[in-house]
């Protein structure tokens, strides 16, 4: 046990990057994991990594090593989850990627029910907008809206999220109320930067069944959700976010949404925001452990399917 222990410490500081990073998804400290691996390389009396201050690299007996056991620890990992789907409750840890805003918004109310119902579960939530790695940060489940999703990832669609134009009426005083999607060239719009990527979130809207994006100069770009939330309620200008950031500011009035049709804004009707998707995604077929089905079914029962 001791050398499979040390085993899973040399595998997972190799694909974490570093020994104290390996630790980490191990559960364990840096010291403890350092000690594993030399214990493993005096048994198998060779070197088998070289260790600078700046980075981590196999020699070539560590390289040809790693290449024959990399597997062993998807393996017993495997072995498992097979233990426990035979006895058919969900345990063990789960760890869970998400999309910052949606992890805070939407995640965190759902967590403690899911708790109570699985207690053998222990949870940890990693809330990123940046891309995380599966197999490097051991991640069983990462919620991601459609354009994080990357090749390679099995993905199962959790939610349909309204998404909402909307401004301060202190801003809407000022500059005026748009009709059209036209109209926001002449507004100050705050966009959010896709940290993934570096891409800016496009302004889409359905007409008449094509997509339709107008032009816009943003005014402030940022790369949080709730900080562009923030800016919005501070009269910054017009923001776009989902439906479950936004609502309860609409409903106090600290937010007023736009384009919505009514007698004020009949033309709103030919526009609609494109919503939000987002989805459960997993590293293949073999990670669909218990713990992992049992999440993601609760979260199809538990997402409203109303935003109201």
């Amino acid at each position: 046990m001791d050398t499979l222990r040390s085993i899973e410490s040399f595998v997972k500081a190799i694909q974490a990057g570093s020994i104290a990073a390996g630790a980490r998804l191990q559960g364990i400290t840096a010291a403890a994991a350092s000690q594993n691996i030399q214990r493993l390389e005096k048994s198998l009396g060779t070197r088998l990594l070289m260790r600078t201050t700046r980075k981590l690299a196999l020699t070539e007996s560590g390289a040809l090593y790693y290449a024959e056991v990399q597997h062993l620890v998807d393996v017993l990992a495997k072995a498992q989850s097979a233990i426990t789907e035979f006895h058919g409750q969900p345990q063990g840890r789960l760890r869970i990627g998400s999309s910052v805003a949606f992890g805070r918004h939407v995640l965190m109310p759902l967590i403690p029910a899911f708790s109570r119902r699985f207690p053998q579960v222990s949870l940890e939530l990693i809330l990123s907008d940046r891309s995380l790695d599966h197999v490097a940060e051991d991640i069983d489940i990462s919620i991601r809206f459609k354009q994080q999703l990357e090749p390679g990832l099995i993905a199962r669609k959790i939610a349909t999220v309204p998404v909402l134009f909307c401004a301060a009426p202190d801003y809407l005083q000022r500059k005026g109320l748009p009709q059209t999607p036209e109209d926001l060239s002449q507004h100050d719009c705050l966009l959010f930067r896709i940290p993934v990527d570096g891409r800016l979130l496009n302004w889409s809207f359905n007409r008449n069944g094509m997509l339709y994006e107008p032009e816009i100069i943003p005014s402030i770009v940022c790369n949080d959700i709730d900080s562009i939330f923030q800016l919005a309620l501070a009269g910054a200008g017009i923001a776009r976010l989902a439906a479950f950031v936004v609502n309860d500011a609409i409903k106090k009035g600290t937010l007023i949404p736009l384009f919505q049709p009514s007698a004020q804004q009949p033309e709103a009707m030919a526009a609609e925001s494109v919503p939000l998707e987002f989805y459960a995604c997993y590293r293949d077929k073999y990670a669909m452990t218990n713990k992992v089905r049992a999440f993601m079914d609760y979260l199809v029962s538990a997402i409203p399917q109303s935003w109201e």
